[in-house]
C-alpha cells in the first residue's frame, strides 16, 4: 500500500470515528436536555392538575389538556410519593397514531382521596426538532470535512511530488551509463537532505563501480600474454620425448588448469565488455539458421556423448548484436551437453516468441536464483561458474527475460524475447 492512501485510510478512519462518537454524544446531550425540558413541563401540569382540584373540589377532565394526556387512577392508599420519569410509546387520540411520549407517574391526595396519576406528553415534535438540528449542524460539518479531505490531499498530493521525482530518477539511474544520477529541485529541507544523500551515493557507487571494471579489464588484458606464453611453453614441454611419465602427468595437470585459468580470463574479459555495453551492433539475426549451424558445430561432442537431440524450430527472426546471440546459443548448448550424461536428452524448441533449451542432467533442481550468480557452481563441475552468469547478462542487455524450471527430470532455460 502507497504512503499516501495508507495515510488518507488511517485519516478517514479517526474522523469518522470521531464524528460517530462525537455525533452519539452531541445526540444523547441533546435528547437530555429535551428530557429534561419535558419533564418540567410535565411537573407544572402536575401542579395545575393539583390546583385545578384544590380550587374546584373536582377533578380536571383528561381532555381538558392540549398537548398532555392526564390519567388517574384511585388506590387504596399513598404507598410511593415519588415522582417517576420516563419514556414510552402511546396512542395519541388528536393524531389517532402512535407516538414516542415522556410520562410522569406519581401518587397524591385528589380532593382527599388518594390517586395514582400519570400525565403523558409527546415527544414527537421535539424529535423532529432535535433531528432537524442535527442535519443543521451534520451537513455542514460534513462538507467542511469533504473540503478539508480535498484540500489535504491536494497539499500532500504537492509535498510529495519531489519525493516521486526523486524515486524516478532513482529507478532511471543506470550506473553503467555516463550520465550522472539527476538531482531534483525542491524547497523543502527533508528532500534536499534526501536528495543530497542520494546524489552523493550515486557519484560514490559509479566511482567505484569504474574503478573495479577498470581494474578487471586491466587484469584480464595483463594476464592474456603471460596465459598465452605459459600453454605455449607447456604445449611445447608436452610434444618433447624427453620427459618421463611422471613429469608429462605433472605437466598435463598444469596444462589443464592453465586453459582452465584462460577460459575464466575470457570469460571475465567477455562480461567486462557485456557490462560496458562495448557489444551494441545490431542486426537481423535468422535464429532458426544460428541454432542449426551451432548444432553442426557441437554434432561431434553431441555423437560422443551418445545424445538424443530433439528439435522443433519455427522460422524466427530479432534484431541484436550477433556476437551477443552467438554467446547466448553457444552457452545454452554447451551447458546442455556438459552438464548431461551419456545417452541423455536434449530438446530445443523456437517459436515466435520464445527460445526453450531442455535437457537431462547428472544433478537434480538447482537453485533457481543462485545458478545466474558468478562462480556459483556444484562441487562436481569442471567448469568456470560464469557460463550461466554470462547468459544471464547477456538477456538483461537484450531485454530478455531468463526462466529456470525442472520438470520432469529436465533442467528448462526458456528466453521470452518478448518480455517488455
Amino acid at each position: 500500500m502507497k504512503l499516501f492512501s495508507s495515510y488518507n485510510r488511517i485519516l478517514s478512519i479517526i474522523t469518522l470515528t470521531g464524528l460517530l462518537v462525537i455525533g452519539f454524544l452531541f445526540y444523547q446531550t441533546l435528547g437530555g436536555y429535551i428530557n429534561k425540558q419535558i419533564d418540567d413541563h410535565l411537573f407544572e401540569e402536575l401542579l395545575e392538575v393539583q390546583d385545578f382540584a384544590h380550587v374546584k373540589n373536582i377533578l380536571p377532565s383528561p381532555d381538558g389538556f392540549d398537548d398532555v394526556v392526564v390519567e388517574y387512577k384511585k388506590i387504596n392508599k399513598l404507598q410511593d410519593k415519588r415522582r417517576l420519569f420516563a419514556d414510552t410509546n402511546f396512542y395519541n387520540p388528536k393524531k389517532k397514531h402512535q407516538e414516542s411520549a415522556r410520562y410522569l407517574k406519581t401518587e397524591l391526595i385528589l380532593n382527599g382521596q388518594p390517586y395514582e396519576v400519570m400525565i403523558v406528553a409527546s415527544k414527537f415534535e421535539r424529535q423532529e426538532q432535535i433531528k432537524s438540528i442535527i442535519l443543521i449542524i451534520l451537513i455542514p460539518v460534513i462538507v467542511l470535512l469533504l473540503i478539508l479531505w480535498l484540500v489535504n490531499r491536494i497539499l500532500i498530493k504537492r509535498m510529495w511530488l519531489p519525493f516521486r521525482q526523486l524515486l524516478t530518477n532513482i529507478k532511471a539511474f543506470n550506473i553503467n551509463q555516463e550520465k550522472v544520477f539527476e538531482p531534483i529541485q525542491t524547497n523543502i529541507e527533508e528532500f534536499k537532505a534526501l536528495n543530497k544523500a542520494v546524489l552523493d551515493v550515486s557519484l560514490k557507487v559509479k566511482s567505484d563501480y569504474k574503478e573495479i571494471k577498470l581494474f578487471t579489464e586491466n587484469a584480464s588484458h595483463e594476464m592474456m600474454t603471460p596465459l598465452a606464453v605459459i600453454n605455449s611453453k607447456l604445449d611445447t614441454l608436452l610434444q618433447s620425448n624427453t620427459l618421463g611419465k611422471e613429469q608429462s602427468e605433472i605437466l598435463a595437470d598444469l596444462y589443464k588448469a592453465t586453459s582452465k585459468l584462460t577460459k575464466l580470463n575470457q570469460s571475465l574479459l567477455l562480461l567486462v565488455k557485456i557490462d560496458n555495453n562495448q557489444l551494441q551492433d545490431k542486426e537481423e539475426i535468422d535464429l532458426r539458421a544460428l541454432i542449426e549451424e551451432k548444432l553442426n558445430y557441437f554434432q561431434e561432442f553431441i555423437q560422443k556423448r551418445n545424445l538424443q537431440v530433439q528439435i522443433n524450430l519455427d522460422t524466427f527472426s530479432i534484431t541484436a548484436n550477433r556476437s551477443l546471440i552467438e554467446i547466448l546459443i553457444n552457452n545454452l548448448l554447451s551447458n546442455a551437453i556438459r552438464h548431461n550424461y551419456d545417452g541423455g536428452s536434449i530438446r530445443i524448441t523456437l517459436t515466435s516468441d520464445k527460445l526453450v533449451f531442455c535437457n537431462t542432467g547428472t544433478q537434480g533442481k538447482l537453485h533457481p536464483a543462485k545458478i545466474f550468480e558468478r562462480f556459483y557452481k556444484d562441487n562436481t563441475s569442471e567448469g568456470t561458474g560464469l557460463g550461466l552468469a554470462i547468459l544471464k547478462q547477456v538477456c538483461l542487455r537484450q531485454n530478455y527475460e531468463l526462466i529456470y524450471n525442472y520438470h520432469r527430470d529436465y533442467h528448462q532455460f526458456s528466453i521470452n524475447f518478448n518480455s517488455l
